[in-house]
């Protein structure tokens, strides 16, 4: 299977998730609400682990969400935080559709995720937060980590869609590939608003924008 395709998940996919694993389950889910593309899942997926290995706890707040999945995923790996909040200035409107179908498989999810068509700026963080957000595209993911080093929160991007033109590129473009320059910049910018810097990468079959970047107040 690809786990990199953009194809929807759908129910004739299911006997390829037949196990009890939480990763089954979820898919399963996916299946039957049928609106996910099959990259989105194990995005997301994979950068939750990557995220609720290093941070737990908090208020998940996931910026620019889309479908709003890697807010429940972080809800479902880690039950102590309380609540998520999955923004996007526009939501689809089969978010209503998967939230739905991990409701009925997670009852405990019931009235713990809202979903806010906003825009970022105009968000109230708390340093309690853990922000996240999977492929904010180009300058969105410096607005994520501004919003989050603004409140004093933790923070996970995997950013995308680099703008070369418009982005810092710290002077390393002579011996970094232009997204590289960008990604080792934005770790330079958060080291020196006082943040301790994690870098990870998930698997490059699911997506070459691959480099995920955590951060916490020192």
């Amino acid at each position: 299977m690809d786990h990199g395709s953009r194809n929807r998940m759908t129910e004739r996919l299911l006997p390829q998730f037949g196990g009890e694993t939480l990763f089954d389950r979820v898919a399963r889910a996916v299946c039957h609400a049928g609106c996910l593309p099959r990259k989105e899942l194990y995005e997301a997926w994979e950068v939750a682990r990557r995220v609720r290995r290093r941070f737990r706890g908090g208020r998940v707040v996931d910026l620019a969400c889309g479908h709003g999945l890697l807010a429940q995923l972080m809800l479902l790996l880690d039950d102590s935080s309380p609540a998520a909040l999955a923004v996007d200035l526009r939501l689809p409107k089969s978010a209503a559709a998967l939230q739905a179908s991990l409701g009925e498989a997670w009852p405990r999810l019931g009235g713990r995720v809202q979903f806010l068509e906003a825009d970022l700026g105009s968000l109230a963080l708390d340093s309690n937060d853990l922000v996240v957000s999977a492929h904010a595209c180009g300058g969105l993911t410096d607005r994520v980590l501004e919003l989050a080093v603004t409140a004093g929160a933790r923070v996970a991007v995997l950013p995308c869609c680099h703008d070369l033109k418009a982005g810092d590129l710290g002077g390393l473009e002579g011996w970094l590939d232009g997204p590289l320059a960008m990604d080792a910049a934005r770790v330079g910018w958060l080291r020196q608003r006082g943040y301790r810097v994690f870098t990870h990468t998930i698997p490059s079959e699911i997506t070459p924008k691959n480099r995920l970047l955590l951060a916490e107040p020192n």
